[in-house]
């Protein structure tokens, strides 16, 4: 698939956010209209990961609504969020205004980030939480975090696995327990079509553009990318959790989040690098 094709692609995933944007600020799945609590977004793990942030210049790459990046201001940082959809970013700016927290927004392409952003760097650049799954080329993706870091920064991926990604979003109506692979886990095929007026949250259903398109990418590839453009992991962890119950027999756990009851497959993983 040509550069031409993948831009193509990518252009009619921005619509598609645009469009998904009003049905997540509307959804009880984020609950923007109760009492905000960033912090139910993030495993216990990643604090640890990410450490002290006072005073730090975090990047939170592909941050839809701005949920973790509050977090992240929250925890003292300097935090920018960068988002290729106009309606989630001024979406994310008005959370930010009303928590009365100091954000700023960004609209870009992450494939444009060091130009949109002016050239500066971070102490830290944050990503996941299905983010990857829309980024056609990890490859470019990793050489634009390198140009963002400072050296010595931070890089932190909390991302859904791949064996996730390949059992599907959601299941289907009226679906048992059983773990059934719908897509690839190893990337290299090519994106996955996607044409759906609902999203992984509840709320109205999509109006206008429903087409969207994912791409699997397999941690070694992303390993690979990363070590490509000259950066080094530091620590690579899997988590049976999830901060949503995907599957309906899935249980509580003492964290707030979600696990199966069997069998323990992972579901997230946080992959922690330097510059």
């Amino acid at each position: 698939m040509t550069s031409d094709e993948h831009a193509r692609l990518m252009r009619a995933n921005q619509a598609n956010w645009d469009a998904r944007t009003p049905v997540h600020l509307a959804s009880r799945f984020y609950g923007l209209d109760q009492d905000l609590d960033p912090e139910r977004w993030f495993a216990a793990f990643e604090w640890e990961d990410l450490g002290d942030l006072t005073g730090r210049d975090v990047l939170h790459l592909q941050c839809h609504l701005g949920t973790e990046t509050l977090a992240l201001a929250r925890r003292g940082a300097r935090a920018v969020g960068l988002d290729f959809s106009e309606a989630s970013v001024a979406a994310a700016a008005g959370v930010a205004a009303r928590a009365g927290v100091a954000v700023e927004y960004v609209q870009a392409n992450v494939y444009d980030a060091v130009e949109a952003l002016g050239g500066r760097r971070f102490d830290v650049v944050y990503t996941g939480k299905g983010a990857l799954c829309y980024l056609p080329d990890l490859e470019r993706w990793a050489g634009v975090i390198a140009q963002l870091l400072r050296p010595g920064g931070l890089l932190y991926i909390v991302e859904f696995h791949p064996l996730l990604n390949s059992l599907g979003p959601k299941p289907a109506p009226g679906e048992g327990p059983e773990l059934l692979l719908r897509h690839d886990y190893l990337g290299g095929e090519g994106p996955v079509h996607r044409d759906a007026t609902r999203t992984y949250t509840d709320g109205p259903p999509v109006e206008g553009a429903t087409e969207s398109y994912e791409w699997m990418h397999g941690i070694g590839e992303v390993l690979g990318a990363l070590t490509g453009a000259g950066l080094s992991a530091r620590r690579l962890r899997e988590s049976e959790e999830l901060p949503w119950p995907r599957w309906p027999h899935m249980k509580r756990t003492p964290s707030g989040w979600w696990r199966l009851p069997e069998p323990r497959i992972p579901l997230l993983y946080g992959l922690l690098a330097h510059r």
